[in-house]
């Protein structure tokens, strides 16, 4: 399945690397969220992914953003994953059954058996707001997130 823009993001509870329950439409009316969907907890370039968001993360909490992590690891890899890399955003984890939330959003790869590189950001209405598929072994570009998320923003003011 596949989402475009202005659709109605699919709602989801997943568990953190804390064991909390996440749910998307916790964040209506309060924050845009982004969604980083990425293949796997500890793989080079997820791990250079991670580092990015954790670096970057002051900037996305002025652009009034609520980052989630999602794979299809275990909420206990996550856990090991999050506090090896200085991780404070939840990290969902998409485990059992696998991939059925990224099977939502179109970022699930059945025959590999992970979750593709992806980013959608999700405005306070709920809607997909921007979308962007990357190859596996590419790091994005945290300047274009940002400010496509810049643009969500503006665009609800």
């Amino acid at each position: 399945m596949s989402l475009s823009v202005g659709q109605a993001a699919p709602d989801f509870t997943l568990k953190d690397q804390s064991q909390k329950d996440v749910k998307l439409s916790d964040f209506a009316g309060k924050k845009n969220v982004v969604l980083v969907f990425y293949p796997l907890d500890w793989s080079p370039t997820c791990t250079n992914e991670h580092a990015c968001f954790v670096n970057d993360m002051r900037s996305f909490e002025q652009l009034d953003a609520e980052v989630l992590g999602v794979s299809v690891d275990s909420v206990w890899s996550h856990k090991a994953y999050a506090d090896k890399m200085g991780i404070h955003y939840s990290l969902l984890a998409d485990f059992n059954p696998r991939g059925a939330m990224a099977e939502k959003y179109g970022a699930y790869l059945a025959d590999k058996g992970i979750t593709n590189r992806s980013i959608v950001i999700i405005n306070k209405q709920g809607k997909i707001a921007w979308i962007k598929n990357y190859d596996i072994p590419v790091v994005p570009d945290l300047k274009e997130v940002s400010a496509a998320l810049q643009q969500v923003k503006s665009a609800a003011a």
